[in-house]
C-alpha cells in the first residue's frame, strides 16, 4: 500500500529554495502585520482585547483608510470598463471623450486586450505632455515613457537590467537610509550589493553630498557602485529636497558616473511652507547640455499616492532618459516578457496626467476633490508632527511631504534588554507591544534602516482627522506607560 510508505521528501525546502528570495525582507507587510491579522481574527471570534479594532497605520493605502476616490477618475475607468455606459446621460461629456480616446488605443476597443509592452501609445503621449507642463516646458518624448504596474514594477525592471558582475565588480546600489523596503528587497532578490547612505535626521532628513561620497568611497572596496536611488519626497521620512540639494546630487552622479533613479511618487504630496517639488528631470535640464545629454536618469510616478490614492489599480510610469539605444531594445524586451501592465491601471494613470482642465464640465468638482484631499493631508501632517513632539521621549521632524511620520523614540535600556531576550530589534519589540495593547499597527524603523543606536517607527497620516487624533492620543498614553514600565 503506497499511502503507508513514508511520504517522499519535498523538492522545494528552505534549504533548496532560491537563497536570494529567502534573503528578501519587506517590513511594511512583515511580522507585525501578520500579528495584526491574528489579532483581527481573535476580535472577530469575540476574544476580549483592550480595544475594539485594529488600525492598520502600516501602509500608505489611502482608500483603505477611508479616503474617497476622485469621481472623474472612476467615471473614466468605469466607461472604459463598460463602454455601454458611453450612451448614458449620467456621465459627463469630458469623461466620455477621454474614455473613447483610451478605448481607441486598445485592440478591439476593449480594456480586455493586451497593449504594447511599453503601454498604450496615447497614454504615453499624455504622460509626456504632463511632464512638459509640470517641468515648465522641458521636452519629454513619449518613446522614453514606459507604463508600469505601479512604480514598484518599473523600479524592479530598471534594477534588473543594471545589475551585473561578480565579486568585487558586483553592482552596488546606493540607497537612502531610512529607505522604502522595496529597494532592499529588490537588491536582495537580484543578489546585488546594498550601499547605504544616511539621511541627516538632525537636519530634517537632509541629503548631504559628503555622505554620498563617504558611502561611495567605502563601497568601492567591495563592489562596483553604479546606481544611486533618491526618494523625493521621502518615504518613510517625508522630507522634500531643495533645488540646491538636487543640483548637488546630479553633479555628484555626473562626476562619479552613476545611473540615477528618482522615485517621485509623492510629487503631489508637499505640505510645508517654503517647500516645493522639483523633478530631477527639470533640474537636470536646467543644469545645461553637458549634464542633460549625459546623465542617465529613470524617474517614477504612480496612481497609488498623490491625491488619487488608487493603490489597487497598480498604475504607474517611468521616464528613462539618455539610455544607450541598444539598451532601450533590451529594456523593451524585458518588459515584453510580462506582456503589458494592467490596462485599467494604464487608464487610471491617464487621468492623473490628463485631468479635467478649466472650461471642461468636470473641472470644478475635480479641483474641489483634489484640493480637499491635499489640504486635509497637510492638516494631518501638521497635527501629527505637533502631537508627537508633545510626547516625552519622542521627536518628530516636520512632515514636509509624502504621507508618513517617522518619529524617533527613546527606548529605555531595560526594554532593550527585554527585546534581546525575545530576539527582537528594540523598535520591533516596541511596535509589537503597541499593537497588542492598543490595536495600532505601525512599522518599526529597523524595517527601513536607521542609524545605529536610534529607534523609530513609521506611521501613516491617512486616517480621517478625528480618528488620527484618537490614534495619536493612544500612542502617547502607550509611550508614557512604556517609559514608566521600563524606567
Amino acid at each position: 500500500n503506497i499511502s503507508e510508505k513514508a511520504s517522499r521528501e519535498k523538492i522545494l525546502t528552505l534549504e533548496s529554495m532560491n537563497p536570494q528570495v529567502k534573503a528578501v525582507e519587506y517590513a511594511v507587510r512583515g511580522p507585525i502585520v501578520l500579528k495584526a491579522g491574528e489579532i483581527e481574527k481573535e476580535l472577530r471570534k469575540g476574544i476580549k482585547k483592550p480595544f475594539t479594532e485594529v488600525i492598520k497605520a502600516n501602509i500608505g493605502d489611502a482608500h483603505a483608510m477611508g479616503q474617497r476616490p476622485i469621481t472623474f477618475l472612476r467615471q473614466v475607468v468605469a466607461l472604459c470598463t463598460y463602454p455601454n455606459l458611453l450612451d448614458s446621460p449620467s456621465f459627463p461629456e469630458d469623461a466620455k471623450k477621454r474614455a473613447r480616446r483610451i478605448l481607441q488605443g486598445c485592440g478591439g476597443n476593449s480594456l480586455g486586450s493586451y497593449t504594447a509592452s511599453q503601454g498604450i501609445n496615447c497614454i504615453r503621449e499624455d504622460v509626456a505632455s504632463y511632464i512638459e507642463r509640470r517641468d515648465g516646458g522641458v521636452p519629454a518624448d513619449p518613446d522614453n515613457i514606459y507604463l508600469t504596474t505601479g512604480a514598484s514594477d518599473g523600479i524592479s525592471a530598471i534594477l534588473k537590467i543594471l545589475i551585473s558582475g561578480g565579486g568585487k565588480s558586483r553592482t552596488g546600489v546606493m540607497i537612502p537610509i531610512p529607505q522604502y523596503p522595496l529597494y532592499s528587497a529588490a537588491i536582495s532578490e537580484l543578489d546585488a550589493i546594498q550601499v547605504n547612505y544616511y539621511l541627516d535626521e538632525e537636519n530634517c532628513w537632509g541629503l548631504d553630498v559628503n555622505e554620498l561620497r563617504r558611502a561611495l568611497n567605502e563601497a568601492k572596496a567591495y563592489c562596483n557602485p553604479k546606481v544611486l536611488c533618491i526618494i523625493n519626497p521621502g518615504n518613510p521620512t517625508g522630507q522634500v529636497q531643495s533645488r540646491k540639494c538636487i543640483e548637488d546630487v546630479i553633479h555628484f552622479a555626473w562626476e562619479e558616473k552613476l545611473f540615477l533613479l528618482a522615485d517621485e511618487v509623492y510629487q503631489d504630496n508637499v505640505y510645508s511652507e517654503g517647500c516645493q517639488f522639483h523633478s530631477f528631470k527639470k533640474i537636470l535640464y536646467e543644469m545645461g547640455p553637458e549634464y542633460y545629454n549625459n546623465v542617465e536618469l529613470a524617474s517614477f510616478h504612480s496612481t497609488s499616492k498623490g491625491y488619487m490614492g488608487e493603490c489597487g489599480y497598480r498604475g504607474g510610469y517611468m521616464e528613462v532618459i539618455n539610455l544607450h539605444p541598444e539598451i532601450k531594445g533590451q529594456l523593451v524586451k524585458l518588459l515584453s516578457v510580462r506582456l503589458c501592465p494592467p490596462v485599467s491601471g494604464q487608464a487610471a494613470m491617464d487621468i492623473v496626467v490628463n485631468p479635467p482642465v478649466p472650461g471642461e464640465e468636470s473641472y470644478a468638482q475635480f479641483i474641489k476633490e483634489k484640493e480637499s484631499v491635499l489640504n486635509n493631508l497637510a492638516q494631518k501632517a501638521k497635527l501629527t508632527e505637533d502631537m508627537f513632539n508633545k510626547i516625552p521621549g519622542v521627536h518628530c521632524n516636520p512632515l514636509q511631504g509624502a504621507m508618513y511620520a517617522f518619529p524617533r523614540i527613546f527606548i529605555p535600556p531595560k526594554a532593550i534588554e527585554e527585546a534581546k531576550v525575545h530576539k527582537m530589534a528594540p523598535d520591533m519589540f516596541y511596535c509589537m507591544k503597541l499593537l497588542e495593547e492598543t490595536g495600532i499597527c505601525v512599522v518599526p524603523g529597523s524595517g527601513f534602516g536607521q542609524r545605529e543606536g536610534t529607534h523609530h517607527f513609521r506611521i501613516t497620516i491617512l486616517p480621517p482627522v478625528e480618528k488620527l487624533k484618537i490614534l495619536l492620543e493612544k500612542v502617547k498614553d502607550f509611550h508614557i506607560k512604556f517609559l514608566e514600565k521600563y524606567a
